[in-house]
C-alpha cells in the first residue's frame, strides 16, 4: 500500500468514526422504539447497522466525486429497518430473556406516557411496527418508507393508516388519559 493510499483510508475511517459518532444516537432511539423497548436489541441492531455502513462507506459521494450513497444519514436508517425485519424473520427472535423494562435514562417529560407507547408499539407485527417508526418518529415520507421497506407508496399508506388504528385500540382509554397530562 502506498504512502497516500493509506492517507485516503485513514480519512475514510476519520470521516466514518465522526459519522457514527454523530447518528449513533439517532440510531439507537430508533432502533428502540423499532424493537418495542428492547434496549440490548437495539443495541445489537445499531453495531450491525454501523458494521454494514462501514463496509460500504468507500460509496458515500463525496465532493468532486459521485457515490453510490447521497445520503449516507438516510441510508443508515434504511439499513437499520432492514436489520431489524431481518432479525424478526428469524426463529430466535420471540425469545424474550425478560418481561421487565430497562430503566430509562435522560430527561423525560412524562415517562409513563413513553412507557405506554412502547408497550403498544411492542404488540404490533415488525412491518407494522417499521412503518410507523419510520413515518412519525424518523419523518419520512411516504415514499422513502417505501423504498427503505422495499415497498410501494400505496402499501406504506395502508400498512400506516391500519397500523394507526392498531395502536389506537392497543391505547385505548389511557391514550386520551395521558395526553391530559
Amino acid at each position: 500500500m502506498t504512502k497516500s493510499s493509506s492517507s485516503a483510508r485513514e480519512a475514510m475511517e476519520e470521516e466514518f468514526l465522526a459519522f457514527a459518532t454523530a447518528r449513533s444516537g439517532q440510531l439507537y432511539r430508533s432502533a428502540y422504539f423499532l424493537t418495542g423497548g428492547d434496549a440490548h436489541l437495539a443495541e445489537d441492531l445499531v453495531q450491525e447497522t454501523l458494521g454494514r455502513m462501514y463496509a460500504h462507506w468507500h460509496r458515500v459521494a463525496r465532493p468532486g466525486r459521485h457515490g453510490r450513497i447521497a445520503d449516507p444519514a438516510a441510508y443508515a436508517q434504511t439499513v437499520l429497518a432492514r436489520q431489524f425485519l431481518s432479525h424478526q424473520r428469524r426463529r430466535s427472535s420471540r425469545e424474550r430473556p425478560s418481561a421487565r423494562l430497562p430503566d430509562l435514562t435522560g430527561p423525560e417529560t412524562d415517562p409513563s406516557l413513553r412507557v405506554t407507547l412502547t408497550e403498544a408499539l411492542a404488540q404490533l407485527p415488525p412491518r407494522d411496527r417499521a412503518v410507523l417508526v419510520m413515518r412519525y418518529w424518523e419523518d419520512r415520507s411516504v415514499e422513502e418508507t417505501a423504498t427503505a421497506l422495499r415497498a410501494n407508496a400505496g402499501a406504506v399508506r395502508t400498512r400506516s393508516a391500519r397500523a394507526l388504528a392498531k395502536l389506537r385500540t392497543l391505547l385505548g382509554d389511557s391514550l386520551a388519559e395521558l395526553a391530559i397530562r
